[in-house]
């Protein structure tokens, strides 16, 4: 068999016939050669480098490029997310007294904050007397039957002063329910005693107590923003002691919401309830009649009572305690005759 004879290749062709001549002639055919990095055989390089250099050249996305890029998070939803993994694994802190300061801003202050600023529409007022640091006792009024005067004074606190707690002093029986005494320890309430309350002003923070306590709000409508006795002067004692201001809190607004008409004591007793209300709807209504009336609120914080200008002894001083126990109660209730005298209408104000 020929292979071509010298300097050829197989079938008579010359090496460089590959790489430079385009056509040869075999046994009277031609045979078409294709150079080595002929067109549609160059480099890979090369090929995109024209590619690239050809204007409208159709470009391939890669498989998957056109999905839409997924939007980043939301400040409210890393928040909550944040909020779940701390409740999961515990990285969590709560104070001597119970409070969780993280649950109340994500749980607790969300609806009672639609409550306050849908249902009762509250209107503030000397949010100016509220000091920006430090502590303070705040005395209010208390009236409702059912005491969300407290829960409101608390929210109005926490956002008019950029995120101040309430430390609210309870009654017994507020910790004695299940599960309300719970909510009540994780959301700031402590026990209404002179050791629990001048701790907590010693330490900066601002307290809230409601003298009149359950005569307050078990008052009969027909005594509505009557004041009801202040008791024994407790709460200026622990003022004193701290050497903290006392700021008088008018709140109008929450006598309305259920109308206090009589009283179930035999009902009372067996529930081991201080009162057992009967108002316009309830019970007759059951639980639609538990359901509070959408009156028009407003919370007016007064002027704030120094106390730190009287010497160590003062708080033995029975007269000094009284006197500033009547001024402390005065201030609250001319504020309220006051505000009413203002007031057009229960419902809008």
């Amino acid at each position: 068999m020929s292979f071509g004879g010298p300097g050829r290749g197989p079938g008579g062709h010359r090496p460089q016939d590959y790489f430079g001549s385009e056509a040869e002639t075999v046994g009277g055919a031609e045979a078409q050669i294709i150079p080595l990095h002929g067109p549609g055989r160059e480099k890979p390089e090369a090929r995109e480098a024209d590619v690239r250099g050809q204007e409208g050249a159709p470009v391939v996305a890669f498989p998957g490029a056109d999905r839409p890029t997924p939007e980043p998070l939301s400040d409210a939803a890393r928040s909550a997310l944040g909020f779940l993994r701390d409740r999961l694994t515990g990285d969590y802190t709560v104070d001597e007294f119970g409070f969780d300061a993280e649950l109340t801003e994500a749980v607790f202050l969300p609806p009672l904050r639609a409550l306050y600023r849908k249902w009762f529409r509250v209107d503030t007022y000397g949010v100016e007397n509220l000091p920006a640091s430090g502590g303070a006792l705040l005395v209010s009024n208390h009236s409702g039957t059912i005491p969300l005067d407290s829960l409101m004074t608390a929210v109005a606190v926490h956002d008019e002063t950029g995120g101040r707690h309430l430390r609210g002093l309870g009654a017994d029986l507020v910790f004695q329910v299940p599960l309300v005494g719970s909510f009540a320890r994780k959301s700031g309430q402590t026990l209404a005693c002179h050791a629990d309350a001048e701790r907590l002003l010693r330490q900066g923070e601002l307290v809230g107590v409601w003298p009149e306590g359950f005569k307050g709000i078990g008052k009969p409508f027909a005594s509505r923003y009557k004041l009801q006795r202040f008791g024994r002067g407790g709460f200026v004692s622990a003022a004193l002691r701290a050497g903290v201001p006392i700021i008088p809190v008018s709140v109008i607004g929450a006598e309305e919401i259920y109308p206090k008409l009589g009283d179930i004591k035999v009902l009372a007793r067996m529930l081991g309830l201080p009162y057992f209300p009967v108002t316009p709807f309830f019970p007759m209504l059951g639980l639609l009649g538990a359901v509070p009336l959408p009156t028009k609120w407003s919370i007016e914080f007064g002027t704030p009572i120094p106390t730190d200008s009287f010497g160590p002894d003062a708080v033995d001083d029975p007269m000094l305690v009284f006197q500033l126990t009547d001024q402390v109660r005065e201030s609250i209730q001319q504020t309220l005759y006051r505000r009413l005298s203002r007031r057009k209408s229960v419902f809008r104000g």
